[in-house]
């Protein structure tokens, strides 16, 4: 994400998406990378002192220190924990998360939020699909969120992306529609299916 992108959705994070988990007591579930929307996430927690468990679900072997500089990346420090799975590629996380995410909400209600994001996110997203999980995409956050918006308006030649938006599994919010997303959200995290 650039840092333009950043500072738009930076209010997002620190007004709808941090808030809710903290009252709604959620387990915020990401890549746990020191990288766009996971350090995002994990600053917002951090500055707003809010205290909701957020866990890192990322390939052991790509973390600093562990493999060539080339690939690796820093951990997200104010995350809580983190979640090491076997693999040796960015994207070889993708089931592991949803699985993971599954495994964390037990029979409570859950969801992906997906913020711009690219091939990895658009995984993340059919991983989450194939689990059961309805998916919120923030139209207007960028790239991978933004095609899958179109998709879903039925703007989309891609036919990978154009099966993800057919699968009624994924729900359009503006990103400028704080209420609406809060909204989404809240139905989602109860278990109440959204329409």
């Amino acid at each position: 994400m650039s840092p333009h992108e950043i500072r738009c959705l930076q209010p997002l994070f620190g007004g709808v998406l941090a808030p809710l988990a903290q009252r709604l007591n959620a387990t915020v579930i990401d890549g746990g990378t020191d990288v766009g929307v996971m350090r995002l996430m994990g600053t917002t927690r951090d500055e707003g002192g809010w205290h909701f468990p957020l866990i890192g679900v990322l390939v052991d072997k790509l973390i600093s220190g562990s493999t060539p500089r080339g690939k690796a990346v820093d951990l997200e420090p104010h995350h809580t924990h983190f979640v090491l799975v076997p693999g040796s590629e960015w994207g070889d996380e993708a089931p592991w998360l949803a699985r993971f995410a599954t495994a964390a909400a037990a029979s409570r209600g859950s969801a992906t939020v997906l913020v711009n994001g690219g091939e990895i996110a658009v995984a993340d997203v059919r991983h989450s699909i194939e689990a059961g999980r309805r998916v919120a995409v923030l139209d207007g956050s960028g790239r991978a969120a933004d095609t899958l918006a179109a998709a879903v308006r039925g703007k989309c030649a891609d036919p990978s992306v154009s099966a993800i938006a057919a699968s009624g599994m994924l729900h359009v919010v503006d990103t400028r529609d704080r209420n609406g997303l809060a909204s989404l959200l809240e139905d989602l995290l109860s278990g109440r299916t959204a329409e």
